[in-house]
């Protein structure tokens, strides 16, 4: 089974990942900033290094899902390599810190790259306001993160919201403004009896 957390930045998905990870026995994939050599340039300077970034996540995310379907039987994801591809990369070129020869050239191997592979068995998308977004953030301090603009964070709440919506495959819409599952045992129960609950119709 391939279980896979979608969700703008700051808005849980490493920390569910972790939780569902503990709680079902699953192999949790992990999205490794720490290490990626493009994200302090990116927040500093978009325009610049926009293509560099999202082609080095494609890359990561796509070798993430096939090796990890090739090795374990049940996998949780910590975003999906569609969320690059419809929200991040189309909202750098609208706001045009990406222009379109790079956008296309990022579309056409996203393009190729999707014909390899099925969607997530359940995406779980992780709702919230842009105030808990920031506050997130803010929260847990990455240095990188602290130039992240506002209006950047806006604009990918809204794509994300407008692709959920659009989004045909097997879903289940978690809002984060409502709960605490760090901190509160029955907000995290919500949410693993919610996905139970997916996880069932699965084989009705």
């Amino acid at each position: 089974m391939h279980v896979a957390i979608a969700g703008n930045i700051g808005s849980g998905k490493t920390t569910l990942t972790e939780l569902l990870a503990k709680h079902f026995k699953w192999t949790p994939i992990y999205e490794q900033m720490d290490d990626n050599p493009y994200i302090a340039n990116f927040y500093e300077d978009m325009r610049r290094w926009s293509f560099n970034l999202q082609v080095y996540f494609l890359h990561k995310r796509f070798k993430y899902v096939i090796d990890s379907r090739n090795t374990y039987d049940n996998i949780v994801q910590d975003r999906t390599l569609y969320e690059d591809a419809y929200i991040f990369a189309p909202n750098l070129h609208a706001m045009g810190l990406m222009n379109t020869r790079d956008f296309e050239t990022y579309k056409s191997l996203f393009d190729l790259m999707e014909s390899f592979i099925k969607p997530p068995d359940l995406l779980i998308y992780l709702k919230a306001s842009v105030p808990t977004l920031i506050q997130q953030i803010e929260k847990r301090g990455r240095e990188y993160e602290s130039s992240i603009r506002l209006d950047y964070i806006t604009s990918l709440n809204n794509r994300y919201n407008s692709w959920i919506e659009g989004y045909e495959n097997r879903k289940l819409i978690i809002n984060m403004d409502d709960l605490n599952i760090t901190d509160n045992p029955k907000d995290l129960g919500f949410v693993v009896d919610s996905i139970n609950a997916e996880i069932n119709g699965l084989f009705d």
